[in-house]
């Protein structure tokens, strides 16, 4: 069976290093404690080659679709972060380019410099042959939902290409009022995986919704991960509460969302949020993924022989929808 995972990152080392050790402090980047008695994800994330194929073959995935973990060409503003977005998307398409029918990539883009976004994402699409670009979390506090990012999403619905919006941290203003203060690693793990990162996400679709900005292009394609970031238990109390204040959106916010966000299972394997996930966005709507190396290939193959679907339901799971949203080749 063919398997595509799509929120699969690597890094650059060469290219991080240019950026200040300062500036992805202040972002909230800080070293990860590693785990206990198992091996530290953060040692696979430079290697684009024979251990991560291994790794992927025993797990019986075809395809990953590979994105830059930050800190990354967003943190940069100007010419640097432009630069810096060009060098990472020319490496990971070498990358692809040595192994086309087990690579695909996302672009990094300079979110630090709205204007050169939209131009990035052309080249990175129409030269480079990827099929989208992944955004992590707020700019400087903005949005997509920004009148400034408006020349991106106008290119990605020109491109017919998705935009992956993956989480990040919180502003810092919001952390220290959120996560501060407490116990040990607490805070950490509150504002980043445990909930912040998935808030964050949520929130980003939202707005999006919200400020108008699906009903503005309605033709723009969004895809988020860890089934839906929360978003499918919400959506009937997001109408229902929305409802008296709200007057200025073509549609529900439900149906803004679930006509044009994607969903994907990255690090989530376990069947309640996928029941969730399932009889609110559909089969349609919901795509693989691994979320490798922070979450290993073999949990989302333990993910996969657990759950009970008809098989063309699975291959819509496990590759269709990718194939068909990304225009991904198969062979």
């Amino acid at each position: 069976m063919r398997v595509v995972a799509i929120e699969e990152h690597f890094t650059a080392p060469e290219l991080v290093k240019r950026i200040d050790p300062a500036v992805a402090s202040r972002r909230g980047y800080r070293p990860r404690n590693p785990p206990k008695n198992k091996p530290n994800p953060l040692t696979f994330l430079p290697e684009i080659g024979e251990t991560r194929l291994r790794l992927m073959d025993e797990a019986g995935i075809t395809v990953q679709v590979l994105s830059s973990t930050g800190p990354g060409p967003d943190l940069l503003p100007g010419a640097d972060g432009v630069k810096l977005a060009r060098e990472m998307n020319d490496y990971l398409a070498a990358a692809v380019a040595r192994k086309p029918d087990r690579f695909a990539g996302f672009a990094s883009l300079p979110m630090a410099s709205p204007d050169a976004c939209a131009d990035e994402l052309r080249r990175a699409v129409k030269e480079l042959h990827f099929p989208g670009a992944l955004i992590n979390g707020t700019t400087d506090g903005r949005f997509l939902d920004d009148p400034s990012y408006d020349g991106l999403l106008a290119a990605a619905v020109e491109l017919d290409v998705p935009i992956y919006i993956h989480p990040h941290l919180a502003p810092e203003a919001v952390r220290q009022a959120y996560y501060a203060g407490l116990p040990g690693g607490a805070g950490r793990s509150l504002e980043s995986a445990s909930w912040g990162w998935h808030q964050e996400t949520a929130i980003h679709v939202l707005r999006m919704v919200f400020a108008g900005t699906l009903d503005k292009h309605r033709k723009l394609k969004l895809i988020i991960g860890h089934m839906g970031e929360m978003l499918p238990v919400m959506l009937r109390r997001v109408d229902e509460s929305s409802a008296n204040d709200v007057d200025h959106l073509s549609r529900p916010p439900s149906q803004a969302i679930l006509e044009q966000v994607w969903i994907t299972t990255s690090g989530i394997f376990s069947e309640p949020p996928f029941l969730a996930a399932l009889t609110t966005f559909g089969i349609d709507r919901i795509m693989f993924s691994v979320d490798y190396p922070y979450a290993p290939n073999s949990m989302g193959r333990e993910f996969l022989d657990t759950i009970s679907l008809a098989p063309a339901d699975m291959a819509k799971l496990t590759h269709k929808t990718a194939d068909a949203l990304l225009k991904l080749k198969v062979k």
